[in-house]
């Protein structure tokens, strides 16, 4: 089998609700799901606790479409042989003072995907929507310490610019530090 690494990783960037088909709703519901259980990915608000399948999180996925608009918040998708290797949302700043800010969520890769170049690509690709096509100068995103995230994030130009010591519990005793990172388009 040929690696994303080596074949071709499509990113297809999705700006309006009506372009979400049921199929994809369901795909991303899927990875989302399974990138949840792999203990990746943030649970959405309304969810039960993992493991979740994707019907668990298919009212955040509709919320993530209904949001969805040129101007304010525009979807990636990563495919690789016709199916879903990963998705991003980036979304434009809410408080005038950010409006020239957004914020990267939910880099998701499938989990039988991982270290093949998925994430990454789909990264470069925010860079260029939100710099050339949103106007805007800044990215930032938040991570979970103790994944490696940071790492993966720092490959591709992000700096960590604080941390919110403590700030996520994961369970009695298992709280992590929130990682605030950076980059400048």
């Amino acid at each position: 089998m040929t690696s994303p690494e080596t074949a071709a990783v499509t990113v297809t960037q999705f700006t309006r609700p009506s372009h979400l088909t049921r199929s994809l709703r369901r795909e991303l519901a899927v990875c989302w799901a399974a990138v949840i259980n792999a203990g990746g990915a943030v649970i959405p608000a309304d969810s039960p606790p993992p493991p979740l399948a994707p019907g668990d999180v298919s009212r955040a996925v509709d919320r993530i479409a209904q949001d969805l608009a040129p101007e304010r918040g525009r979807l990636l998708t990563a495919t690789y042989e016709e199916g879903l290797a990963g998705w991003l949302l980036v979304r434009r700043a809410e408080h005038p003072l950010e409006a020239h800010c957004g914020v990267v969520n939910h880099v998701q890769t499938q989990v039988h995907l991982r270290r093949r170049g998925v994430g990454a690509t789909l990264l470069r690709h925010v860079v260029l929507v939100a710099g050339e096509e949103m106007g805007l100068e800044r990215l930032k995103l938040s991570v979970r310490a103790g994944l490696g995230a940071e790492s993966f994030y720092r490959a591709s130009g992000w700096s960590e610019v604080g941390r919110w010591p403590g700030a996520l519990r994961l369970a009695a005793g298992d709280d992590r530090d929130e990682i605030l990172m950076s980059l400048a388009l």
